[in-house]
């Protein structure tokens, strides 16, 4: 036997890349390494989500780059079905997540069936594969 008839093929990732823009850049090259980064205030040390070139709430324009803890819990999900996701072989679980830094951000939950999700759920980040070569933060079950 050849080695390919061995090992069975690799599936291409079908996810979209995300749309990467210069206040996101940092977030996004990070989540290609699968490190999980956001912003923070460098004069009233708030975290801030998405990404932005001014804080909200001071208006500073001091921002850093901070590492975040990867934890949090489902704040509410939806599964859409209508028309069909693109890029998904399967119906996805879209999901607020509320981050332990406090802020909260869209992704995906994978990992469990839409029909055992509850409010709360503790989830902690992991990364998929897109399209280009690229990573997304999505979060998983963890233990309670």
């Amino acid at each position: 036997m050849t080695a390919s008839s061995d090992t069975p093929p690799v599936s291409k990732p079908t996810r979209i890349a995300p749309i990467v823009t210069p206040d996101a850049k940092f977030f996004w090259d990070a989540a290609d390494r699968e490190q999980f980064v956001g912003q923070k205030c460098g004069d009233c040390g708030r975290f801030t989500f998405p990404p932005r070139p001014m804080c909200p709430f001071c208006h500073s324009l001091k921002r850093q780059e901070v590492p975040l803890s990867g934890r949090g819990t489902v704040h509410a999900w939806t599964v859409p079905r209508h028309p069909q996701p693109f890029g998904f072989k399967e119906a996805p679980i879209v999901a607020v997540i509320q981050l332990e830094e406090g802020i909260r951000m869209v992704s995906n939950v994978v990992g469990i069936a839409p029909e055992d999700m509850v409010m709360d759920l503790p989830v902690e980040v992991t990364f998929e594969p897109t399209m280009n070569n690229h990573k997304v933060p999505v979060f998983k079950p963890r233990a309670r």
